[in-house]
């Protein structure tokens, strides 16, 4: 398997590639900053000129601010949106402009159930991520009037134990952290090579996602007062930020963070909804089946008697 990495943080990007090459695959690391669009277009070019094309294309950057709307500076809001949208806008539009005239490719954007249901306190996080999600169905209909066979897909999480909690700007009183349930990133990482082999238009990952995404369709206002009851403490560990720690919103906080964050021991390392919803062709297919053998067993009884 060939795998390139795109990110900012040079000693984070070596070390991912270095594991991929100790399990037999192949890595290109290109340290970028996906706001850039010539430099995700510059990192895109290197990767085909390497490889001779791009199958799949998987965005998924981000950066947030925990603070209330009027805590929340313009110049911030500026950046959140220009990683967290434009940087899925950017990578993107890199991906198709090698898949386009191949006719074939996959670009996987990494959602949230946040895209559908906002919370308090991370007003810009869930504003780009929507924004996200408008791009992405606009996209699809032009590939659909182009005919293109390039497949487009959206895959949205629940709250995963990663470390941008220690490295996400804040202005909370407690530490940030997810809003439970909390999910591994091997459950989120199963959920998108799913969705690579099995091309699909939305995967829901987790029934927490689901939950959030059917109530902001049916009770968005009882979800209002909700959130606006418990999203505050859900989303704040009972001690303070640490004095003077770093962030990762306009540059890279320097080391190598890792794939978990510090919640692992509330953290979930599988998910029964979807390995229901991974196989449910096959749990249908038995289903019939079963049932094909309950009436051939009850029609032979009867033959019998």
């Amino acid at each position: 398997m060939r795998v390139a990495l795109i990110a900012r943080n040079a000693e984070a990007l070596e070390n991912a590639a270095r594991e991929i090459r100790g399990a037999g695959g192949e890595a290109i690391a290109v340290v970028a900053d996906v706001s850039d669009a010539g430099a995700v277009d510059a990192a895109a070019d290197a990767v085909v000129r390497a490889w001779g094309g791009i199958d799949v294309w998987v965005n998924d950057a981000m950066v947030s601010v925990f603070a209330p709307v009027m805590e929340t500076t313009a110049e911030e809001y500026r950046r959140v949106t220009e990683v967290t949208y434009l940087g899925y806008v950017h990578g993107t539009r890199a991906a198709l402009r090698h898949m386009l005239p191949r006719n074939r490719g996959h670009v996987v954007q990494v959602g949230s159930a946040l895209c559908y249901r906002s919370i308090p306190l991370q007003s810009a996080y869930c504003a780009a991520k929507a924004a996200v999600r408008g791009f992405t169905d606009a996209l699809r209909c032009e590939l659909a009037h182009d005919r293109s066979r390039v497949r487009l897909s959206m895959v949205h999480l629940p709250a995963v134990n990663t470390p941008q909690f220690e490295l996400v700007r804040t202005r909370l009183p407690g530490h940030p952290k997810p809003v439970p349930p909390i999910y591994q990133p091997e459950v989120i990482a199963r959920a998108v090579l799913a969705v690579v082999r099995r091309p699909r238009r939305e995967l829901w990952v987790t029934w927490s996602t689901v939950r959030a995404i059917l109530g902001q369709r049916t009770i968005p206002g009882l979800l209002d007062r909700y959130l606006g009851r418990i999203g505050y403490r859900a989303q704040q560990a009972d001690r303070p930020p640490e004095p003077g720690r770093p962030d990762d919103l306009d540059r890279p906080v320097p080391g190598d963070h890792g794939a978990h964050g510090e919640f692992s021991a509330e953290a979930r390392r599988r998910s029964a909804s979807l390995w229901l919803t991974l196989h449910r062709r096959s749990l249908a297919a038995g289903a019939v089946l079963l049932a094909a053998g309950a009436v051939w067993a009850s029609r032979s009884v009867r033959g019998a008697t």
